[in-house]
């Protein structure tokens, strides 16, 4: 965990139009309490970067692997699509195309992933 670089993207997932939380403490060592560059606090959907460098890029992928829970363009942990479908992410109100996990974190940015 640095301070080269710090700011706070927010994650909102909707499944089946029901809100799921982010987990709290993603990216924290609960013996130690040591942190990742990238990580949440709360189960608000605030996911925290403070990076020992500026311009290092993180994803929504790195969150995903931090957390254990699998994230595809079809699949939010055991969830899956319907056939024919995908999850939707929006970035700031804009459609992302692509897989979810190379999604790059930027500062004040509002993510969405929704699967009906």
């Amino acid at each position: 965990m640095g301070t080269a670089e710090h700011y706070h993207p927010h994650l909102r997932i909707i499944i089946d139009g029901s809100d799921v939380p982010v987990a709290p403490n993603i990216g924290v060592d609960p013996a130690t309490g040591a942190m990742s560059a990238l990580h949440t606090h709360e189960g608000d959907g605030t996911i925290h970067i403070e990076a020992d460098t500026q311009g290092e890029v993180f994803t929504l992928g790195q969150l995903f692997l931090q957390w254990g829970v699998k994230l595809t363009p079809h699949q939010i942990g055991g969830v899956r699509a319907k056939p024919g479908d995908m999850v939707e992410v929006t970035s700031n109100s804009g459609v992302v195309a692509g897989d979810p996990m190379d999604l790059p974190l930027t500062p004040e940015q509002e993510i969405v992933l929704t699967l009906d």
